[in-house]
């Protein structure tokens, strides 16, 4: 059996405690711990799945057993691993920490199931990754909090039952129809992380300028969170940035000019839309009229992995009404042509410019579409 709990695979929080200590120097850790919220009153937005969790752990303390196991999905950044933090926070146990990837035997998953202390919370993050052999032996695990750990090789193999203290599992995905069917229908609670309207990204906003002793105003607040794509990861993650460009700058006080000027230094445009994203538009736009072109292609436009435009830059173009994945290949809609300041094309059609419009720009014999 693998060494229980070894670093790089599992990480540990204390009872109650939602912040752990980092290593010398590692500023990114310092300040995501700082800002992370440590109890479901402090967590901001998501009031469903709040409301939902508030009951299924009151539920479970009033019986005085471990809650159902709980599973989280949404895109990144939404707030995933601080709920299962603060889950534990609430429970009064410790959290422990791994990752699907980082699973990669039946043996390294048993060893952390055995440390576990009753009512402790394992939090797997990118559980949809999790290998097939360690995901058959969760199984079990869940249900009758017990594993089976196989003892030899070949015929002379022995499966040596062995009994768990009670836990509650919290998984996080961004993909949950990677899922397996058996492994999805053993969580007892399903919430689904939604994206944050600017209000709630204010309030985000806020409460981390006043735990880094940042002066920001409501307009600045505003401008922040209304580029910040409806993600308080980046949210906090531009509010820093901008926090230097106002200390280094300006007087150190974020308003809407200093807010303005800081984000159009790092890239950052009215939408939310970098320099990556902003290059995706410009080569769908400029270089092939708009589309329909194969994602492969439109990689190679921008000096990009076809992975990177499909799962970093697409989501939020296509939410943003962008840009529009069709069967021949990716379109600009009518927003994307103004939002850049191109002229529509003259005589062609453009996805969203109106009555009239649905047919795709382009014939079949100038498609680019490379599945």
């Amino acid at each position: 059996m693998s060494a229980p709990f070894d670093r790089p695979l599992v990480a540990e929080f204390g009872s109650g405690d939602a912040a752990v200590s980092p290593q010398a120097g590692d500023e990114e850790r310092v300040v995501e711990s700082a800002l992370r919220p440590h109890s479901l009153e402090d967590f901001i937005g998501q009031p469903k799945v709040s409301r939902q969790l508030a009951l299924v752990l009151e539920g479970a303390r009033r019986r005085g057993r471990p809650p159902d196991h709980v599973l989280l999905s949404g895109p990144p950044g939404l707030g995933k691993t601080s709920l299962a933090l603060i889950i534990g926070s609430e429970l009064g146990t410790a959290v422990k920490i791994t990752s699907g990837p980082a699973i990669e035997r039946s043996g390294d998953l048993a060893a952390m199931l055995s440390n576990l202390g009753a009512g402790d919370v394992l939090f797997i993050d990118e559980i949809h990754r999790i290998a097939r052999p360690a995901e058959e032996l969760l199984y079990m695990a869940m249900e009758d909090f017990r594993v089976d750990v196989v003892v030899g090789k070949g015929p002379g193999a022995t499966a040596i039952p062995l009994e768990i203290n009670p836990f509650t599992l919290v998984g996080a995905t961004t993909r949950a129809g990677l899922l397996t069917g058996p492994l999805r229908d053993r969580f007892g609670f399903v919430g689904q992380m939604e994206f944050y309207e600017p209000a709630e990204l204010q309030q985000v906003l806020d409460r981390s300028a006043a735990l880094l002793g940042v002066e920001l105003t409501e307009e600045g607040s505003a401008e922040i969170a209304g580029r910040s794509r409806g993600t308080p990861r980046i949210a906090n993650r531009l509010l820093r940035r901008v926090r230097d460009y106002a200390e280094v700058k300006a007087d150190g006080r974020v308003t809407l000019a200093v807010a303005q000027a800081a984000l159009a230094l790092y890239d950052v445009d009215d939408l939310g839309l970098d320099r990556l994203d902003r290059s995706v538009l410009e080569a769908l736009v400029v270089r092939f009229g708009g589309g329909p072109v194969g994602v492969a292609t439109l990689a190679v436009a921008v000096g990009e992995e076809p992975h990177t435009v499909e799962e970093v830059c697409e989501p939020f173009l296509v939410r943003a009404g962008l840009l529009a994945r069709t069967p021949r290949g990716r379109v600009a809609t009518e927003a994307a042509w103004l939002h850049l300041g191109h002229p529509l094309p003259r005589g062609g059609a453009v996805l969203g410019a109106g009555p009239g419009t649905s047919e795709l720009p382009g014939s079949s014999s100038e498609t680019l579409f490379d599945a």
